[in-house]
């Protein structure tokens, strides 16, 4: 893994995200090298083609002192917006530990008393080394990213983040901490469609964890992501990928979107922003390209 060590212009960047205002990302890459990841897009600002996506990190090494600076310069009614960390890239990956980066920018918000919203989401256990800072937040809660129960599948498709189980283990000492919590299911995997049980499986272990909201979002099958995935995908037994073949149209989403719906309800659990996020419109061709290569064409 190589770690670059580079200079942040700014840390708090305007979000276009539908539940976050500013979004912090003190690295541009990520270790975890997720297949279905659609930030490999952001390769393009530091030189870095999309296919070396979790081969490289770029560490913004000023990130905790850029935050400090930036809201001392932000305006008062900029107090109450709410801040992610981080939307292109997993705060607490592994090099986190020694460069303190996440730890440095919460730091400076909690220095700041900051009274607005402040949100991070993660794949890693490491979270829990920051809980005292967490704690300090008046507004903070932790979201896990959380796409599968199985271990394997969540080994395959998430290369080298933590396993799913840890995940959970980490979602539920966070609330027994006392820090709000949520899970995002996102991408919500095309097979549960077929595989019901195995949905209700995840929301089930969600809501077991103390988790009473769920972001849940449909895979998003842009042409950089399917080229990437669906060579990964190959291999399987062709029901499956007939199954990644369907994953991007309308009927099929709909399906999934009736289940999620069900699960809420029967866990308790509440749908955030009210519906399953979809970031891929008028993107159904994909589902041709996936259905008509051959085997040989996408090794």
């Amino acid at each position: 893994m190589q770690v670059h060590e580079i200079q942040a212009g700014s840390i708090f960047v305007a979000s276009r995200l539908p539940d976050a205002d500013y979004v912090a990302n003190p690295y541009t890459g990520c270790e975890f090298g997720c297949l279905y990841c659609y930030a490999s897009f952001m390769g393009r600002f530091v030189g870095e083609p999309i296919p070396a996506w979790g081969k490289y990190v770029y560490a913004k090494v000023n990130a905790p002192a850029r935050a400090v600076e930036e809201m001392e310069r932000w305006p008062a009614k900029h107090r109450h917006d709410k801040i992610l960390l981080s939307s292109v890239t997993d705060p607490y990956q592994g090099c986190e530990k020694e460069l303190r980066l996440t730890r440095g920018i919460l730091a400076a918000l909690a220095d700041a008393e900051y009274p607005g919203s402040v949100s991070v989401l993660t794949k890693s256990p490491m979270v829990l080394r920051d809980v005292d800072l967490l704690r300090t937040l008046p507004a903070c809660e932790v979201g896990m990213t959380i796409t599968t129960t199985d271990d394997a599948l969540s080994r395959f498709v998430e290369v080298r983040a933590p396993l799913a189980s840890r995940r959970m283990k980490t979602l539920k000492a966070l609330s027994a901490a006392g820090v709000e919590t949520y899970a995002f299911v996102g991408p919500l995997l095309p097979h549960f469609r077929y595989r019901p049980e195995e949905l209700a499986s995840l929301f089930k272990g969600i809501a077991e964890c103390g988790v009473g909201s769920v972001y849940v979002e449909h895979i998003n099958l842009k042409r950089y992501i399917a080229d990437k995935l669906l060579p990964k995908i190959a291999e399987l037994p062709d029901e499956a990928r007939a199954v990644y073949a369907s994953a991007d149209t309308r009927e099929h989403r709909a399906a999934l979107d009736a289940l999620v719906g069900d699960l809420m309800k029967e866990f308790g659990l509440r749908l955030r922003l009210s519906e399953v996020l979809y970031h891929n419109e008028n993107n159904d061709q994909v589902a041709g390209r996936a259905g008509k290569r051959s085997v040989s064409e996408m090794e």
